[in-house]
């Protein structure tokens, strides 16, 4: 995720979602996403949330993920 760069892990998630939304004629719009679409429109739901994927680790993971986020701005300061 380009929000949190250079942290990577795997999150589970849906193969497969149904998703209704507005098109840009404000029409609505029924359709199932599957795969690699399927994920990043989960994720993509999760940013306009306010949620990163690594709010969705494991306490331990996320500690290191931040910590080295926090080393990473350090060493580029």
């Amino acid at each position: 995720c380009l929000s949190v760069p250079e942290i990577y892990d795997e999150i589970e998630r849906p193969a497969r979602v149904w998703l209704t939304y507005l098109n840009y004629a404000g029409e609505k719009v029924e359709e199932e996403a599957e795969g690699l679409f399927a994920v990043c429109i989960q994720h993509e739901i999760d940013h306009l949330d306010g949620v990163l994927f690594i709010d969705k680790l494991s306490r331990l993971k996320r500690d290191r993920a931040v910590a080295k986020v926090k080393k990473l701005q350090r060493d580029a300061a």
